[in-house]
């Protein structure tokens, strides 16, 4: 996960210069500064400053507040400052920060630091304390400035970009949160509802030192020393077992987060610490939060951002942009494909230049329009942008498609009272030894391949261990928007069990004989995955007190799956598939009620699972769809 960031993040800064994009002359255009700048309980945080050398007129300052690392010395002048060259070109004052604890700033570093609330005192610190200070110091002494500031950064300095917001200084007058953090255990980074993601979990404490003890400031990280030899992921954290070999094996108790992830694994105080969620209150800062359809690291935060804003301080500004991109993905390049997808246009470049430079420049210099509507989505599948005024949008048809006997979807629940009837339950056996993996291809080392989010599904349809239900072609178009709900009525020979929903849009299979590639848009039969997630079971009534299953009892199971807004086209099929693993993404359950992240090897054992279909227990996916006068109307740009 550190690797995946570092990369996609830090890169993206660049190589949105190469090709189309312009070169723009940062050292001959910007002068620059490194200080470091005491906050209020005395330590000091390493900051570097760029600031236009015509200084015929005053510039906002834009911040970005950052883990990572910063361009450290006079003449450390990377090829791009700013969210893109637009905004060096366009006279902007930059700086970058390295946050408390890291890098070149005093002070020790606490992953995703919890909020302190309102009250606290005049010497006690947290994000946005330090955040305040910062621009305090900013905006009395950085020449030329105009007194407006500007916060933007993309994951973990989206984080820190969306707690600037809270209890801002005066002077932050506009904020794009980027794939920022909001929950580590309902849904960002390291959990989705309770289950652990193992593969961005490990790479993330394998590759990086975020929360080691460090001797003081330095500018570079001492590599970890962990070695791991493997080209195939399933094989590798197969091979790896129950939970506690991580630590036998590899990090030998040496690495402070995956101890904390190890010792919490309910939603205990820890993880509600680190909610961002609740001190969303009050927000003065305008607010322009980005998402990716297809981040598989932090796309549940963005969505309850922008909600929770929404909700606790309606007055703000408060605006979404989602586009067809992965994380970090509308930073660089054109954004107009992802895998083997096509969008027909250049959908990042779009954001770049037509929204998120108008953002800044509206709110920090008074110059340019701003019509851009509150919530600004690409529905995927048809590949238009949609403008809503809040999102989920309002007039939604909601519509539920239950799972029927002959593995179908269908509008209807179905008759069938009896649950002993063979044809009222489908039921498949759930084995550890050989989870279902979460894409084809395993041979990509230990990291995660996030064009799992749209690759093809034929391969998992194949298992014994997977239920398909899918409808008959569509005869007109469905464009469903916001999240989908799962509402399983299931049973288990266990006392715990995962269960994965994955909703899928299938292609027409016109040509039997195809030679095309699959794995493409252009693929007949492609199942191609819109959107899936898991819930860990036993979290399926409380993420704070874990329940086992009574085995053979039937039970209900209800969760959302993250928002969408796809389009289902004429002649295609909407596909669900159930499934009790998701390897080596999730982790494996052992399908005993335990402590997981605890158990032992023997600890695992087979399950037979049962989804039920009857009048008594009609398990379904429900979703809002865009009737044809609210699809017409979001259609229209409000500009």
């Amino acid at each position: 996960m550190a690797s995946l960031r570092i990369i996609i993040v830090c890169l993206a800064l660049w190589v949105r210069h190469c090709g189309a994009e312009p070169i723009f002359d940062v050292r001959a255009n910007y002068s620059k500064s490194d200080v470091t700048i005491p906050v209020r309980d005395g330590v000091k945080l390493y900051t570097v400053i760029f600031t236009p050398r015509d200084t015929s007129r005053a510039c906002p300052i834009l911040l970005m507040r950052t883990p990572y690392s910063v361009p450290y010395g006079p003449d450390a002048f990377p090829g791009s400052i700013g969210p893109s060259s637009r905004f060096a070109e366009g006279g902007y004052i930059v700086v970058y920060q390295d946050v408390r604890g890291r890098y070149m700033s005093e002070g020790n570093y606490v992953n995703v630091r919890p909020q302190l609330g309102p009250g606290h005192g005049d010497h006690e610190i947290d994000e946005s304390t330090d955040t305040y200070d910062t621009i305090e110091w900013l905006v009395r002494n950085v020449p030329n400035n105009n007194g407006r500031v500007g916060m933007w950064g993309i994951s973990y300095p989206g984080f820190y970009a969306a707690i600037g917001a809270i209890e801002a200084h005066p002077a932050l007058k506009a904020v794009s949160a980027q794939a920022p953090i909001a929950d580590w255990f309902l849904g960002d980074d390291d959990h989705h509802n309770g289950a652990f993601f193992l593969m961005d979990n490990f790479d993330w404490d394998f590759s990086s030192r975020f929360d080691w003890p460090r001797a003081g400031p330095s500018r570079s990280e001492a590599p970890t020393g962990l070695h791991y030899n493997s080209s195939d992921s399933y094989a590798f954290y197969l091979g790896l077992g129950a939970l506690t070999h991580v630590n036998e094996r590899y990090l030998h108790g040496g690495v402070p987060f995956w101890n904390e992830l190890m010792e919490h694994g309910t939603y205990d105080t820890y993880w509600k610490d680190r909610n961002v969620l609740p001190h969303l209150r009050a927000i003065h800062p305008a607010v322009l939060t980005v998402a990716g359809w297809y981040d598989a690291e932090d796309f549940y935060g963005p969505i309850h951002i922008y909600r929770a804003i929404r909700s606790a301080s309606p007055v703000t500004e408060n605006y979404l942009v989602v586009g067809p991109w992965p994380h970090g993905g509308w930073a660089g390049g054109d954004g107009d494909s992802f895998g083997g997808i096509s969008f027909g246009s250049a959908t990042a470049a779009t954001f770049r230049d037509d929204v998120e430079l108008p953002f800044f420049n509206h709110y920090l210099k008074g110059s340019g329009p701003w019509k851009e509507p509150r919530a600004k989505l690409f529905a995927t599948g048809s590949n238009q942008w949609l403008s809503f005024d809040v999102w989920p949008p309002h007039g939604l048809t909601m519509s539920s498609y239950y799972f029927a006997s002959g593995h179908r979807l269908v509008g209807s629940p179905s008759k069938s009272r009896n649950v002993l009837n063979g044809e009222a339950a489908d039921r498949y056996v759930s084995d550890p030894t050989r989870p279902v993996p979460y894409i084809r291809s395993a041979g990509n080392g230990i990291g995660r391949d996030s064009t799992y989010m749209i690759a093809d599904q034929r391969f998992a349809g194949r298992r014994s261990d997977v239920l398909v239900y899918q409808t008959t072609p569509l005869t007109d178009d469905v464009t469903i928007a916001g999240p989908i709900t799962a509402d399983l009525y299931v049973a288990t020979t266990g006392t715990d069990s995962d269960w994965v929903v994955k909703v899928i849009d299938v292609l027409p299979d016109r040509s039997s004989g195809s030679s095309r590639k699959a794995n493409t848009e252009e693929s007949d039969g492609y199942e191609m995955l819109v959107r899936a997630d898991v819930m860990r079971g036993k979290f399926r009534n409380s993420f704070e007190k874990p329940e086992p299953f009574v085995p053979g009892q039937v039970t209900r199971v209800k969760f959302a799956l993250p928002d969408v807004c796809h389009t289902f086209k004429v002649g295609h099929k909407l596909m669900v598939q159930v499934q009790s693993s998701w390897f080596p993404l999730v982790d494996r359950n052992p399908q005993v009620f335990c402590d997981i992240y605890h158990a032992r090897d023997e600890d695992f054992h087979p399950a037979t699972n049962q989804l039920f279909h009857t009048t008594e227990y009609p398990s379904r996916i429900e979703f809002g769809s865009l009737g044809a006068a609210a699809l017409l109307s979001a259609q229209r740009d409000p500009r």
